[in-house]
Protein backbone atom coordinates (compact mmCIF):
# COMPACT_ATOMS: atom_id res chain seq x y z
CA UNK A 1 0.00 0.00 0.00
CA UNK A 2 2.53 2.32 0.37
CA UNK A 3 4.84 1.51 -3.00
CA UNK A 4 1.59 1.20 -5.23
CA UNK A 5 -0.71 3.36 -6.31
CA UNK A 6 -4.02 3.43 -4.79
CA UNK A 7 -7.34 2.46 -7.04
CA UNK A 8 -5.36 -0.16 -9.48
CA UNK A 9 -6.73 -3.59 -10.42
CA UNK A 10 -6.38 -6.40 -8.03
CA UNK A 11 -3.97 -8.75 -10.15
CA UNK A 12 -1.53 -5.98 -10.20
CA UNK A 13 -1.66 -5.26 -6.46
CA UNK A 14 -1.79 -9.17 -6.34
CA UNK A 15 1.92 -9.03 -8.49
CA UNK A 16 3.43 -6.87 -6.04
CA UNK A 17 2.53 -8.51 -3.10
CA UNK A 18 4.58 -11.81 -4.27
CA UNK A 19 7.73 -9.23 -5.03
CA UNK A 20 6.90 -7.20 -2.01
CA UNK A 21 7.01 -10.35 0.12
CA UNK A 22 10.50 -12.06 -2.13
CA UNK A 23 12.26 -8.57 -1.38
CA UNK A 24 11.12 -8.95 2.55
CA UNK A 25 12.16 -12.67 3.11
CA UNK A 26 15.54 -12.07 1.31
CA UNK A 27 15.97 -9.40 2.98
CA UNK A 28 15.54 -11.04 6.47
CA UNK A 29 17.43 -13.56 5.48
CA UNK A 30 20.59 -11.00 5.23
CA UNK A 31 19.80 -9.86 9.13
CA UNK A 32 16.62 -7.16 8.51
CA UNK A 33 17.44 -3.74 9.77
CA UNK A 34 18.45 -6.15 13.61
CA UNK A 35 21.40 -4.23 13.75
CA UNK A 36 19.86 -0.86 12.78
CA UNK A 37 17.03 -0.89 15.20
CA UNK A 38 17.15 -4.42 17.23
CA UNK A 39 14.05 -5.25 14.97
CA UNK A 40 13.64 -6.96 11.73
CA UNK A 41 12.46 -5.00 9.52
CA UNK A 42 11.54 -1.05 9.47
CA UNK A 43 8.75 1.10 7.98
CA UNK A 44 11.76 3.40 6.00
CA UNK A 45 11.61 3.19 2.62
CA UNK A 46 15.71 3.62 2.68
CA UNK A 47 16.01 1.19 4.68
CA UNK A 48 13.73 -1.78 3.47
CA UNK A 49 10.28 -0.44 1.69
CA UNK A 50 7.47 1.95 2.17
CA UNK A 51 4.96 0.87 4.34
CA UNK A 52 1.51 3.51 4.30
CA UNK A 53 -1.45 1.40 6.91
CA UNK A 54 -3.71 4.81 5.20
CA UNK A 55 -3.54 2.93 2.29
CA UNK A 56 -4.81 -0.35 2.79
CA UNK A 57 -7.85 -0.90 1.30
CA UNK A 58 -9.84 -4.34 0.83
CA UNK A 59 -9.10 -5.06 -2.78
CA UNK A 60 -5.09 -5.09 -1.73
CA UNK A 61 -5.78 -7.04 1.55
CA UNK A 62 -7.55 -9.15 -0.76
CA UNK A 63 -4.60 -9.08 -2.89
CA UNK A 64 -2.13 -10.50 -0.47
CA UNK A 65 -4.49 -12.89 0.97
CA UNK A 66 -4.92 -14.81 -2.41
CA UNK A 67 -1.43 -15.01 -3.13
CA UNK A 68 -0.49 -15.74 0.82
CA UNK A 69 3.04 -17.64 1.59
CA UNK A 70 3.94 -17.04 -2.14
CA UNK A 71 7.35 -15.87 -3.22
CA UNK A 72 10.07 -15.93 -5.84
CA UNK A 73 13.42 -18.21 -5.84
CA UNK A 74 15.86 -19.32 -8.11
CA UNK A 75 17.90 -22.13 -6.85
CA UNK A 76 15.38 -22.65 -3.73
CA UNK A 77 17.03 -19.24 -2.41
CA UNK A 78 15.18 -15.88 -2.31
CA UNK A 79 15.99 -13.13 -5.03
CA UNK A 80 16.45 -9.83 -4.74
CA UNK A 81 12.22 -8.23 -5.11
CA UNK A 82 13.40 -5.63 -7.42
CA UNK A 83 10.57 -3.06 -8.55
CA UNK A 84 10.18 -0.35 -10.24
CA UNK A 85 7.14 2.26 -10.61
CA UNK A 86 7.90 2.53 -14.86
CA UNK A 87 10.31 0.89 -16.51
CA UNK A 88 9.89 3.30 -19.58
CA UNK A 89 9.54 0.85 -21.69
CA UNK A 90 12.42 -1.89 -20.79
CA UNK A 91 13.56 -2.97 -17.66
CA UNK A 92 17.22 -3.39 -17.60
CA UNK A 93 19.81 -5.47 -15.70
CA UNK A 94 20.97 -4.77 -11.77
CA UNK A 95 24.62 -3.42 -12.94
CA UNK A 96 22.90 -0.75 -15.43
CA UNK A 97 19.96 0.47 -13.34
CA UNK A 98 20.91 0.01 -9.64
CA UNK A 99 24.79 0.53 -10.36
CA UNK A 100 25.17 -2.96 -8.53
CA UNK A 101 28.51 -3.89 -7.07
CA UNK A 102 28.14 -7.67 -7.14
CA UNK A 103 27.79 -9.98 -9.93
CA UNK A 104 24.66 -9.80 -12.29
CA UNK A 105 22.13 -11.76 -10.56
CA UNK A 106 21.10 -14.69 -12.74
CA UNK A 107 17.54 -14.52 -12.28
CA UNK A 108 17.62 -10.50 -13.34
CA UNK A 109 16.46 -10.30 -17.08
CA UNK A 110 15.37 -7.16 -19.64
CA UNK A 111 12.06 -7.84 -20.76
CA UNK A 112 10.03 -5.15 -22.59
CA UNK A 113 6.90 -4.02 -21.41
CA UNK A 114 3.43 -2.68 -22.68
CA UNK A 115 3.18 0.20 -19.78
CA UNK A 116 3.08 3.28 -22.15
CA UNK A 117 -0.94 1.66 -23.21
CA UNK A 118 -1.91 3.12 -19.69
CA UNK A 119 0.49 4.82 -18.29
CA UNK A 120 0.05 8.83 -18.42
CA UNK A 121 2.31 10.94 -20.12
CA UNK A 122 3.60 13.02 -17.04
CA UNK A 123 4.53 9.62 -15.60
CA UNK A 124 6.40 8.47 -18.30
CA UNK A 125 8.09 11.22 -19.55
CA UNK A 126 10.35 13.79 -17.16
CA UNK A 127 12.24 16.74 -17.17
CA UNK A 128 15.17 18.46 -14.59
CA UNK A 129 16.97 21.14 -14.22
CA UNK A 130 19.98 20.48 -12.09
CA UNK A 131 21.92 23.59 -10.80
CA UNK A 132 25.92 23.48 -10.69
CA UNK A 133 25.99 23.74 -7.06
CA UNK A 134 23.62 20.67 -6.57
CA UNK A 135 25.65 18.29 -9.06
CA UNK A 136 28.56 19.28 -7.06
CA UNK A 137 27.59 18.34 -4.09
CA UNK A 138 25.68 14.96 -5.38
CA UNK A 139 29.34 13.81 -7.17
CA UNK A 140 30.70 15.05 -4.00
CA UNK A 141 28.65 11.87 -2.32
CA UNK A 142 30.34 9.23 -4.50
CA UNK A 143 33.90 11.37 -3.35
CA UNK A 144 34.55 12.95 -6.15
CA UNK A 145 35.01 17.15 -6.27
CA UNK A 146 35.82 18.46 -10.13
CA UNK A 147 34.19 22.07 -8.57
CA UNK A 148 30.90 23.05 -9.86
CA UNK A 149 30.03 21.18 -13.11
CA UNK A 150 29.54 22.73 -16.13
CA UNK A 151 28.98 19.93 -18.34
CA UNK A 152 27.22 16.23 -18.61
CA UNK A 153 27.74 13.79 -21.11
CA UNK A 154 27.21 10.28 -21.55
CA UNK A 155 30.23 8.03 -21.48
CA UNK A 156 28.67 5.00 -21.68
CA UNK A 157 24.44 3.58 -22.87
CA UNK A 158 23.25 0.22 -22.11
CA UNK A 159 22.86 -1.03 -26.17
CA UNK A 160 19.68 -2.64 -25.18
CA UNK A 161 17.83 -0.49 -23.30
CA UNK A 162 19.71 3.07 -23.75
CA UNK A 163 20.21 3.70 -20.10
CA UNK A 164 22.96 5.77 -19.23
CA UNK A 165 24.99 3.60 -16.91
CA UNK A 166 28.09 6.00 -16.89
CA UNK A 167 27.88 9.03 -17.38
CA UNK A 168 31.14 11.90 -17.25
CA UNK A 169 30.67 15.58 -15.48
CA UNK A 170 33.03 17.92 -16.62
CA UNK A 171 33.62 20.98 -13.88
CA UNK A 172 35.99 24.00 -13.48
CA UNK A 173 38.40 21.63 -11.29
CA UNK A 174 38.75 18.61 -13.82
CA UNK A 175 35.99 15.90 -14.43
CA UNK A 176 35.16 12.63 -13.47
CA UNK A 177 33.40 9.64 -14.16
CA UNK A 178 30.56 7.92 -12.14
CA UNK A 179 27.50 5.22 -12.52
CA UNK A 180 24.48 6.89 -13.48
CA UNK A 181 22.58 5.42 -10.75
CA UNK A 182 24.87 6.36 -8.33
CA UNK A 183 24.42 10.27 -9.36
CA UNK A 184 20.96 9.68 -10.04
CA UNK A 185 20.25 8.48 -6.27
CA UNK A 186 22.18 11.84 -4.76
CA UNK A 187 21.19 14.55 -7.13
CA UNK A 188 17.63 13.04 -5.56
CA UNK A 189 15.34 9.73 -7.15
CA UNK A 190 12.42 12.03 -7.37
CA UNK A 191 14.16 14.61 -9.08
CA UNK A 192 16.42 12.89 -11.64
CA UNK A 193 13.80 10.40 -12.10
CA UNK A 194 15.24 7.35 -14.28
CA UNK A 195 18.85 7.17 -16.00
CA UNK A 196 17.10 6.50 -19.55
CA UNK A 197 17.92 10.24 -20.15
CA UNK A 198 16.41 11.42 -24.21
CA UNK A 199 18.29 15.13 -23.79
CA UNK A 200 20.61 16.73 -22.28
CA UNK A 201 21.43 20.83 -22.23
CA UNK A 202 24.22 22.38 -20.60
CA UNK A 203 24.04 25.89 -19.83
CA UNK A 204 25.44 28.43 -17.72
CA UNK A 205 24.71 27.74 -13.81
CA UNK A 206 22.37 24.56 -14.70
CA UNK A 207 21.67 21.49 -16.40
CA UNK A 208 18.92 20.51 -18.31
CA UNK A 209 17.78 16.61 -18.56
CA UNK A 210 14.98 14.64 -20.30
CA UNK A 211 13.59 11.38 -20.29
CA UNK A 212 11.58 8.43 -19.47
CA UNK A 213 10.95 5.91 -16.81
CA UNK A 214 10.62 6.76 -12.79
CA UNK A 215 12.80 4.59 -10.79
CA UNK A 216 15.85 1.98 -11.22
CA UNK A 217 14.23 -0.30 -14.04
CA UNK A 218 15.18 -3.36 -12.58
CA UNK A 219 12.92 -6.46 -12.20
CA UNK A 220 9.02 -5.63 -11.35
CA UNK A 221 7.51 -2.53 -13.58
CA UNK A 222 4.10 -1.62 -11.69
CA UNK A 223 2.87 0.33 -14.55
CA UNK A 224 3.31 -2.51 -16.50
CA UNK A 225 1.65 -5.18 -13.87
CA UNK A 226 -1.42 -2.64 -14.45
CA UNK A 227 -1.32 -3.09 -18.16
CA UNK A 228 -1.50 -6.80 -18.06
CA UNK A 229 -3.83 -6.89 -14.86
CA UNK A 230 -6.03 -4.67 -17.05
CA UNK A 231 -5.46 -7.73 -19.64
CA UNK A 232 -6.48 -10.11 -17.48
CA UNK A 233 -3.36 -11.50 -16.70
CA UNK A 234 -2.72 -13.61 -13.48
CA UNK A 235 -0.46 -12.23 -10.98
CA UNK A 236 2.06 -15.27 -11.34
CA UNK A 237 2.30 -14.63 -15.32
CA UNK A 238 2.89 -10.52 -14.27
CA UNK A 239 5.64 -11.94 -12.20
CA UNK A 240 7.16 -14.51 -14.40
CA UNK A 241 7.38 -11.80 -17.40
CA UNK A 242 9.29 -9.74 -15.22
CA UNK A 243 11.50 -12.78 -13.59
CA UNK A 244 11.71 -15.03 -16.13
CA UNK A 245 14.13 -17.37 -14.64
CA UNK A 246 12.90 -17.55 -11.08
CA UNK A 247 10.27 -19.70 -9.70
CA UNK A 248 7.45 -19.03 -7.61
CA UNK A 249 6.98 -21.46 -5.03
CA UNK A 250 4.31 -21.15 -1.59
CA UNK A 251 6.37 -21.07 1.64
CA UNK A 252 3.46 -21.07 3.97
Amino acid sequence: AGEMKPGWPLNAYAAQAIVARTFTMEFLARGGTRKLHGADISTDEKEAQAYNAANITPTIRQAVRMTKGQVMVYKDRYIKGWYSASCGGKTTMAKEGLAYKGPEPPYVSSVSCPEEKFIPKSELFWQASLSDVDLRKALQQTGKDIGMVQKIEISKRDPKTHRASTLRLVGDKGSAEVAGADLRINVGPEKMRSIWITDIRNQSGKIGLKGRGFGHGVGLCQWGAYTYAKDNRSPKSIVKHYYPKANIVKIW
